[in-house]
């Protein structure tokens, strides 16, 4: 709704097309506001990133859902997009694809852990392979010094009252995400050739 996702979906390609013979595209889903609540809401205009169908899903080798918290949980907008991916549970066209996640969240309480931790029950649902980034990022994900987004399940960032952009250090672990994240696709799609 206000960029943060889609500074983090820009580090993440760049890391996702570091790595040799991935090819990456980035998708936003539906907005389900009208015009009126997002001007009240203070939401800038949208981006000129296409927007995806559920059927898109199934033509990609791999995904990693980005998404805002609300409470604790992914945004509506994105879960309504989960929603109306009934078909493609009802074909299992997800199943054992591997799929990521990386969030936004207000505040430190706002939903770091919680919110990719409720987003594995739809990877769940549709047999999709979770692929976290564990603690891959390395020593970074320990220091004290500075707040920063971000967990074992995925590059976060927090937003604030919206004003807060991503730090480096939430760039970097992104990054290093869409890399890793393509490393583990490209093997996947390799060893099932």
């Amino acid at each position: 709704m206000y960029g943060h996702v889609a500074k983090l979906a820009d580090e993440i390609k760049k890391g996702a097309s570091s790595v040799e013979g991935v090819e990456v595209k980035v998708w936003q889903v539906p907005e389900i506001l009208n015009e009126e609540v997002l001007g009240k809401m203070g939401a800038p205009p949208k981006t000129d990133v296409p927007v995806i169908s559920p059927q898109e899903l199934a033509e990609a080798d791999g995904v990693l859902f980005g998404f805002p918290t609300r409470f604790g949980m992914m945004a509506a907008q994105m879960k309504a997009f989960f929603d109306a991916t009934g078909g493609l549970w009802r074909e299992q066209s997800l199943a054992g694809k591997p799929a990521g996640v990386f969030f936004s969240t207000g505040t430190q309480g706002g939903g770091q852990e919680t919110t990719p931790l409720t987003a594995v029950t739809q990877l769940t649902h549709h047999g999709m392979v979770f692929v976290p980034v564990g603690y891959t990022f390395g020593a970074k994900m320990f220091d004290m010094d500075k707040v920063q987004g971000g967990s074992p399940y995925g590059a976060g960032t927090f937003a604030g009252d919206g004003s807060r952009w991503p730090s480096e250090m939430e760039l970097e672990h992104a990054f290093h995400q869409g890399k890793y994240f393509a490393g583990i696709a490209k093997k996947l799609k390799g060893s099932s050739a």
